[in-house]
């Protein structure tokens, strides 16, 4: 009983701790001047990222920065997330300057045409930015000539010439001069970004550009994601959030047929509480699907209680609900949603011919009484006993009627013919309470 005692206080003090704020950051004084805020844009783009450089820009800004820097090394990433993202960059009233590491592909090129100056290392590489589904394969028409027009569009923005913007996310687009063919999307070098006007220079490090952008004295601050976020990040992927229902639904089923609150309840619990956590610092669910999360739990727990099965169902949907509401991209959940469900119930169905419901839960709740002849409970005395006794009918058989057999008064019915008083008849059979005569 301590070791689970144990066990549920450790969960519980993980799920608080990942609520308590953490952060890093350094400032690197040049000498005084302008304040300069770097900012790294890193690995896939979704939500979380999306959460971070909200509050950084914010941070950027109340802090009267001069200059925002966008470190960016990207593979691209989600649609949605690159467009909320270029428009928070678009509201910036103070200059912003995207420096390319490594790579700006797909969403991170999209994110790079936001900003007012482009920077590349001579290794970087920007472009390859067709919109491909979660499965690999390529998106409708409409989601293409939408991301089309929004390229072209922060191309323009930044006073580029779209039609290389048109061809990173058109593989349709024939520019021989750059190689790139029909079929493939543009990807320029930083020898090709400059020549088309797409990249202000070529930079091997932070300090070269900032010599470039006339900021070399200015004082720089590096900010980085706090622990919750890198969390959030990292809870947000479509994959990840696929495993936590799955291990959600898995360890709430198994803790189900187990006695007391052990690993598989903490298991479960503790992933759930990671999904909403996650997803809460992403920005991605608020209060209300909190509450209709607890309301969700408090209807199933009452349906212990309460017969019917109507609040439990209840119970179900709510949650249900609750994780759409905070879900990132709707066709994402649904598939999370499917793969937990077929997981809980294939576990369910393997626990239930294992170990039925004589252990968990279902011991409290499940009757287990029975009114069987073996324990004494007889509703009605089977009187096989009378069978091929002959007896004299009391009164006549219409055809029910009484008959003495063996000095005992028995009622009787024949099998359909009627029968004088005083006749004599013999039992052929009991049905139940039925004794069924016939005439001798």
């Amino acid at each position: 009983m301590q070791k689970k005692h144990l066990l549920f206080y450790s969960s519980l003090f993980i799920i608080l701790s990942l609520f308590l704020p953490s952060s890093f950051s350094y400032a690197n004084d040049q000498g005084g001047g302008k304040l300069i805020y770097v900012i790294p844009i890193e690995d896939d783009v979704e939500r979380g990222l999306e959460a971070f450089l909200s509050r950084t820009t914010e941070e950027a800004l109340e802090a009267g920065a001069d200059h925002i820097i966008f470190e960016i090394n990207t593979p691209g990433g989600s649609v949605e997330a690159a467009d909320n993202i270029g428009t928070i960059i678009a509201n910036l009233d103070i200059p912003t300057t995207s420096y390319i590491i490594s790579q700006a592909l797909s969403a991170g090129s999209y994110i790079a045409l936001h900003t007012d100056n482009i920077y590349m290392t001579p290794r970087a590489t920007m472009g390859a930015s067709g919109v491909i589904n979660s499965d690999g394969t390529a998106a409708d028409k409409k989601a293409q000539s939408a991301w089309l027009k929004a390229m072209t569009s922060a191309a323009e923005s930044g006073g580029r010439n779209p039609l290389y913007a048109a061809a990173m996310a058109d593989s349709s687009i024939d520019l021989p001069e750059l190689d790139a063919g029909e079929g493939e999307f543009l990807t320029l070098t930083p020898q090709e970004a400059l020549e088309v006007g797409y990249t202000e220079g070529i930079v091997s490090d932070r300090t070269e550009l900032l010599y470039e952008l006339g900021l070399s004295k200015g004082t720089v601050i590096q900010t980085d994601p706090t622990l919750a976020e890198n969390i959030a990040r990292f809870i947000t992927n479509p994959i990840v959030v696929s495993i936590l229902l799955s291990l959600a639904g898995l360890g709430l089923i198994v803790e189900l047929y187990s006695p007391g609150f052990g690993v598989p309840g903490s298991i479960g619990l503790i992933s759930l509480v990671l999904f909403f956590y996650g997803h809460v610092v992403a920005g991605l669910a608020g209060m209300e699907a909190i509450i209709i999360l607890l309301i969700g739990l408090a209807l199933i727990i009452a349906e212990f209680f309460v017969p019917g099965g109507i609040l439990g169902l209840l119970g179900v949907g709510a949650i249900i609900g609750s994780l759409f509401m905070s879900g990132a991209n709707v066709g994402d959940m649904m598939m999370s949603v499917s793969i937990a469900f077929i997981v809980a119930i294939v576990a369910a169905v393997i626990l239930f011919r294992r170990i039925g419901l004589d252990k968990g839960v279902f011991r409290h709740v499940i009757l287990r009484d029975r009114t069987t002849t073996e324990l004494g409970y007889v509703s009605n005395e089977n009187r096989l006993d009378l069978i091929g006794m002959v007896g004299i009918t009391v009164t006549a058989l219409r055809p029910s009627g009484v008959a003495v057999v063996g000095n005992e008064r028995v009622d009787v019915v024949s099998e359909g013919s009627f029968i004088q008083k005083d006749t004599k008849v013999k039992v052929v059979k009991v049905e139940g309470v039925r004794v069924i005569v016939r005439e001798l």
